[in-house]
C-alpha cells in the first residue's frame, strides 16, 4: 500500500514550493493530499511565485490556482505517513490556526518525516516542535528558530538539512536535495 502525505497549504502558498513536491511525490507513487483550513476538497488556493532578482529580498508576483484534493476538517493526521509544509506567505496566517498547529504535532509526537521549506518553519516555530532541532529556513525567519530554542542553520539556497527526521531548505531552488533527503528520511527505495 502506498504510503499517505500530507500538504499544509494556504492563499499565496508559494508555487514551486507547492506544485513540484505535490506533482513529484505524485509520480513516484505518494498517495498525497493537499488541505487548507475552511477550505474542502475541490476548492482552490491561490499561488504567488517567489524569485530571486538581485534584489534584498524576493520578489513576488501571482502565480496558479492550486486545487485542494482533501477537506481539512475531514483529515486524520493519524492517517498519514509524512508532512510537507511549503512556504510562502501561508504559513505566517495559517499558523495561527490551532489544528494546523495539533496536526503538525501530531507528526513530530509519533516521529514522522516532516518536510518544510522556506517559511514553512513559520509554523513548526508556532507548533513548538524545534527546541533543540538544527532548521533551515528562508534567512529571514532565521530569528524566529532561534528564539524558539532551535538553532538556524544558514546554508545556500539550493541546499538542504536533515535533523532526524525532519527535512528543511532555505527555498525552491534546494528542490532536488530537499526532495531526495526527503524520500530518505521516507525510506523511499528508487530504482534508475
Amino acid at each position: 500500500m502506498a504510503k499517505k502525505l500530507l500538504f499544509l497549504v494556504g492563499d499565496y502558498v508559494e508555487d514551486y514550493e507547492v506544485m513540484v513536491p505535490f506533482q513529484a511525490l505524485s509520480a513516484i507513487g505518494y498517495t498525497v493530499h493537499a488541505v487548507c483550513p475552511d477550505k474542502k476538497a475541490g476548492d482552490f488556493v491561490r499561488t504567488a511565485v517567489h524569485d530571486f532578482e538581485g534584489d534584498q529580498t524576493y520578489s513576488e508576483k501571482r502565480g496558479h490556482n492550486f486545487t485542494l484534493n482533501a477537506t481539512f476538517d475531514k483529515i486524520d493526521p493519524a492517517d498519514y505517513d509524512g508532512l510537507v509544509i511549503p512556504g510562502g506567505r501561508a504559513p505566517e496566517y495559517i499558523r495561527l490556526n490551532p489544528r494546523v498547529l495539533e496536526i503538525t504535532r501530531h507528526f513530530f509526537e509519533n516521529d514522522k518525516p516532516v518536510a518544510a521549506i522556506c517559511h514553512g518553519a513559520q509554523i513548526l516555530v508556532a507548533a513548538g516542535v524545534i527546541q533543540g532541532r538544527k532548521v533551515s529556513a528562508y534567512p529571514p525567519v532565521g530569528p524566529d528558530v532561534n528564539a524558539a530554542g532551535g538553532e538556524y542553520v544558514d546554508i545556500p539556497v539550493h541546499k538542504a538539512h536533515v535533523d532526524g527526521k525532519l527535512v528543511t531548505a532555505p527555498a525552491w531552488p534546494a528542490h532536488p536535495e530537499w526532495l531526495a533527503k526527503f524520500l530518505e528520511v521516507l525510506g523511499a527505495k528508487i530504482e534508475l
